[in-house]
């Protein structure tokens, strides 16, 4: 039976690329081998489980904006995860409104001059 690792949050950075197009998010994940990190992008967070020798580090990470998790790429190198994933258009989703014309009469109130 393997023994319980001891769970940590790594240093972790987030921030937006100088166009603020993307979403750039940095683990410091020391010693974890690549095929064990488990990183998992959804549209409004990304939670990292990579186990390393004797801890195991956790996290989750609640985004401020939403992103497009099917476009994220994640490099790992000298012990740091780099994700960087596109912020989703705001007005992507959005679904045009046909307008109706009203049907109400307007009725005009004439105001005798005294």
């Amino acid at each position: 039976m393997q023994a319980e690792r001891m769970k940590i949050a790594p240093v972790t950075v987030a921030y937006a690329d100088e166009e603020q197009r993307k979403l750039i998010v940095e683990f410091a994940i020391p010693g974890a081998p690549t095929e064990t990190i488990d990183v998992k992008v959804l549209k409004d967070s990304v939670h990292l489980l990579a186990p390393s020798r004797d801890i195991e580090y956790v996290s989750a990470l609640a985004l401020g904006w939403p992103v497009k998790p099917d476009k994220a790429e994640a490099t790992y190198e000298h012990g740091l995860l780099r994700i960087e994933v596109p912020f989703k258009d705001p007005m992507e989703d959005a679904v045009k409104v046909a307008i109706k014309t009203g049907t109400l009469e307007t009725k005009t109130k004439i105001i005798e001059a005294r």
